[in-house]
């Protein structure tokens, strides 16, 4: 309960009134969207959600607010393929509402977020999405044309990504298998509600996959803090991890657990708010050429412990801290506060293999059905993309395009048969 509670007050400095969060907090959506105007376009995926959807719909009319089209507008397929961008962009194009609110996971959410930037610059900066992945582009469009983007909502439903709450949106192109990203605060949520309550109707694979996020999110960028952030990016993560660790098994063995939805809503909370604090790096980088195998997040966990590794020389500190929290949950037998260098990483990323393994989670790129060398060269190419540099820069050992081959490769070969050995420290 005290981690909870310490979570909840991190969340609450955080985003004050711009953020609705908790159990049963559903109903409060309503007077959230008054604050934005009447007239509400709600994009959903009305299928698994619709008896969600539905009664946000009503929150929205008894709080005097009008359902546009008086239904909703389908959401975005996993990952936000870059086609439904476009067409949730032609439904803002045609019935210009005066706010968003967009009901669902990080893909739909992300989706949203595209879409809406798209809608609002596309005439006189640029129509293709293309032209928006990177950083800061969105906020140039916005400058340099004197357009305004339109409010979203966003209603989280699953613990997750953190797309309610944060400046990215993930966009895939299937045909090439890659995901790409948009990083810029001008598209984070104008408000957001988060009902952890809601949860529950969410499959085990998804809350699980939640779970590996949160870890992803803050362990990656408390690894790469510097002095001003470093204090609160460890606070994030030994409270996202404890609550992870702690309750992501319970989720597994009763998915109706009130407590365990809490816990993990709140930890992917916390992720979300890492990032907007710091940048994640490696195992996020190498998670976005894996979209056809394998969820966001588990990628993400199948992969940091390799990266913590090779990061060990810049990172002691933060593996003793994350290394507490494993010991204190069984995860590991070594005591990291007396290993040094090498050693602590190696202890500490075989405490997250075995949280991973303890949640029926995948801990190897060869666990994954039908990952191939093919993936492997994807992967490596990707890392050498300069839209994605940002991920390189962000590590706390830095890499260039060059020392993709000679430092990332062994990372991701050390991933494939889970051998920490062959991982090559820089220097």
């Amino acid at each position: 309960m005290e981690t909870m509670n310490k979570a909840y007050q991190l969340l609450k400095d955080w985003k004050k009134e711009d953020y609705v969060f908790g159990m049963g907090v559903l109903e409060q959506l309503g007077e959230l969207v008054k604050r934005f105007g009447n007239r509400a376009l709600v994009v959903s995926m009305d299928t698994y959600l619709k008896p969600l959807t539905d009664t946000a719909m009503d929150c929205i009319r008894r709080a005097g607010g009008c359902v546009i089209r008086d239904g909703v507008v389908p959401g975005a397929k996993p990952n936000a393929p870059r086609e439904d961008v476009y067409r949730l962009e032609s439904y803002l194009l045609h019935d210009k509402p005066d706010c968003v609110v967009a009901i669902g996971g990080g893909s739909t959410i992300d989706a949203c977020k595209a879409a809406i930037a798209l809608a609002a610059f596309g005439a006189e900066y640029s129509p293709e999405i293309d032209d928006y992945f990177g950083t800061g582009l969105v906020t140039e469009a916005m400058q340099k044309t004197g357009g305004k983007m339109i409010p979203l909502i966003a209603v989280q439903t699953s613990a997750s990504s953190g797309a309610h709450l944060t400046k990215y949106a993930n966009i895939t192109d299937p045909v090439e298998g890659q995901k790409k990203l948009i990083v810029d605060p001008a598209i984070i949520p104008a408000a957001a509600l988060f009902d952890y309550e809601t949860t529950k109707s969410m499959p085990v694979s998804v809350s699980i996959d939640g779970a590996l996020d949160a870890i992803a999110h803050t362990f990656e960028v408390f690894c790469g803090a510097g002095p001003q952030t470093y204090e609160l990016a460890g606070k994030l993560a030994e409270t996202a991890i404890e609550l992870t660790v702690a309750y992501a098994h319970k989720v597994i063995e009763d998915p109706s657990d009130t407590e365990a939805r809490k816990a993990l809503g709140l930890a992917t909370d916390l992720g979300g708010y890492a990032i907007m604090i710091g940048g994640t790096s490696g195992a996020h980088l190498t998670s976005f050429s894996l979209v056809d195998l394998v969820a966001h997040g588990t990628a993400c966990g199948i992969m940091n412990p390799y990266y913590a590794v090779f990061y060990s020389p810049a990172i002691q500190p933060q593996l003793a801290r994350v290394g507490r929290v494993l010991a204190k949950y069984g995860f590991m037998t070594a005591d990291a506060d007396k290993l040094e260098g090498r050693d602590r990483a190696e202890a500490v990323a075989c405490g997250l293999i075995a949280f991973g393994k303890s949640i029926q989670a995948p801990t190897r790129l060869s666990d994954l059905k039908g990952f191939s060398e093919v993936h492997v060269q994807r992967i490596l190419s990707a890392a050498k993309d300069p839209q994605l540099a940002m991920k390189l820069q962000n590590m706390p050992i830095p890499m260039t395009a060059a020392d993709v081959d000679p430092y990332m490769e062994p990372i991701i070969r050390a991933a494939m048969d889970g051998d920490l050995s062959r991982i090559v420290n820089k220097g």
